[in-house]
């Protein structure tokens, strides 16, 4: 069925399972596992710091921010590593050919170039439930994943935010 599937991950729940389904699929049809983090300038943890909150942009302390940003980049880089280092020890413990690559960019792009200069059959990632003008802002890289890759794509659904609509709202008639 399928012989070279990757996973695209991120370090979180939903990366979790992810690799699960994948995991299994790979068990299943003793299928190859490439196991994927892509890592982004626009990553949350990157720009979501509070500890650069307290800086201005008008304050003396442009090195220390440079320092702080790439430290911070550091760290990045170091937990993807680790947390695929991680899951591919455990595919290799199950018996599954896996191996891994972090790549910097553009999430939905690199995952679409890697399936293609790997020639992977199966995509397998995870979608966070965005819909509406969130997604449109926000962007989706397992909507542009389906649209755009070589093969076919397993989504994996992750919690929906409690404040995102689980369906349309009909007017009531009185």
């Amino acid at each position: 069925m399928f012989n070279r599937i990757l996973v695209a991950l991120n370090n979180n729940e939903v990366g979790q399972q992810v690799f699960d389904h994948a995991l299994t699929l790979a068990t299943a049809t003793h299928a190859e596992l490439l196991l994927l983090h892509v890592i982004s300038p626009f990553e949350e943890d990157y720009l979501n710091s509070s500890a650069m909150e307290t800086y201005s942009v008008y304050d003396d302390y442009q090195a220390d921010k440079v320092e702080y940003y790439v430290n911070q980049w550091e760290t990045l880089k170091l937990a993807g590593i680790e947390f695929l280092t991680l899951l591919n020890n455990q595919a290799i413990a199950k018996g599954i050919t896996s191996d891994f690559t972090q790549e910097l960019g553009e999430p939905s792009r690199i995952i679409c170039q890697i399936a293609r200069s790997w020639n992977a059959e199966l995509i397998v990632l995870g979608r966070r439930g965005l819909s509406g003008l969130s997604e449109f802002f926000l962007g989706s890289v397992s909507n542009y994943v389906l649209h755009h890759a070589p093969c076919s794509v397993l989504t994996v659904q992750g919690k929906i935010p409690e404040n995102t609509p689980t369906s349309v709202d009909t007017p009531t008639v009185n």
